[in-house]
């Protein structure tokens, strides 16, 4: 898509026609995919008011019209900037997980009887695990960039765990799980928490809203909060799934979600944790073998990096299964 120019970005603030005189921008938050512009006017005797300026990434939102037909809006969008109200990129207080497990709940309930089918799909099959796997099968056999044969122990993981990739698309396909409006994109960083009262207060980054699983939504919570390691962590020996993280998310989540979720679902949500920490792992590892064009890097072999501690994570869980199960029921009260 390139770089933004500075022509792009003073059309598209001309078009916006916002009040007062811009003061200052400059590029905002942690995003790998938009490009997010922190915007700040000043209006008469009002003072300043910041708002968010974002385009959209049309490489891997297609159908940007869309889109925005799922959360209204035009190819460029504003949005009031929300004050004192922090977003965190990693668990800095325990409580923060807690309440962002409270606020993606909330959101589950809110939208229960909302008809998921209505909504587009503003990135096809971007939870179909099966069809990533086949993804993955065929950067393997094509190995355009002669990657393959250095990276075969995490091949063979992959592969080894198909039945992972298969669950949730058969469950769905024989009725046993609904369809619900699903976030996609749940990491502690999409809520935005108070400064003062350290309470979550709203979902932000409603890109990736469309039809799903609950337990997709769950599960790449505790991918993403709970592990004891940054996502491209080198020392394999530090990245683990924190059961005490898990336990305050679990708790927090099945809160928010106050009843909306069948039993089935429920039962699920470990499953969905370790589905959500595969096929991210599984997406890393294709990105790697095919030369990196997707997810952006910062050094060599980061791809392969962040494959590594996501398949750490799956074995984690997979030693921790019955404690996260017992978790599960424990707040669930069956």
């Amino acid at each position: 898509m390139g770089r933004v120019s500075e022509l792009q970005i003073r059309e598209a603030i001309a078009n916006f026609n916002f009040s007062g005189r811009l003061k200052g921008r400059r590029p905002f938050g942690s995003g790998h995919i938009n490009d997010t512009y922190l915007l700040t006017f000043e209006i008469g005797d009002m003072g300043d008011v910041n708002v968010i300026l974002q385009r959209m990434n049309r490489e891997i939102f297609t159908k940007p019209v869309e889109l925005m037909e799922n959360i209204v809006g035009e190819y460029w969008r504003s949005y009031k900037f929300i004050t004192d109200a922090t977003s965190y990129d990693q668990v800095e207080k325990p409580e923060d997980f807690y309440e962002s497990a409270v606020a993606f709940g909330h959101f589950q309930r809110l939208l229960a009887d909302y008809p998921a089918e209505t909504l587009y799909e503003t990135i096809e099959g971007f939870h179909d695990t099966k069809a990533r796997f086949r993804t993955f099968k065929n950067a393997v056999e094509k190995d355009v960039c002669g990657r393959a044969a250095s990276v075969q122990k995490e091949i063979d993981f992959v592969l080894a765990h198909e039945d992972v990739a298969n669950v949730f698309g058969d469950l769905h396909e024989k009725g046993e799980i609904p369809l619900r409006v699903t976030h996609n994109d749940t990491k502690l960083n999409n809520i935005m928490i108070d400064n003062v009262t350290r309470k979550g207060i709203c979902v932000i980054d409603l890109d990736t809203v469309m039809p799903g699983l609950a337990m997709n939504d769950f599960g790449d919570s505790i991918r993403f909060g709970a592990s004891t390691a940054a996502e491209d962590e080198t020392d394999l020996s530090k990245v683990s799934c924190s059961m005490e993280l898990y336990e305050l998310y679990v708790r927090g989540f099945l809160e928010g979600c106050a009843g909306s979720l069948t039993q089935k679902e429920i039962e699920l949500l470990p499953m969905g944790a370790k589905v959500m920490t595969y096929e991210c792992g599984m997406r890393f590892l294709t990105d790697y073998l095919e030369g990196d064009h997707y997810f952006k890097i910062h050094r060599e072999n980061h791809n392969l990096d962040r494959a590594r501690t996501q398949f750490k994570l799956v074995e984690d869980m997979e030693a921790k299964w019955d404690t996260m199960h017992d978790i599960v029921r424990k707040y669930a009260g069956f």
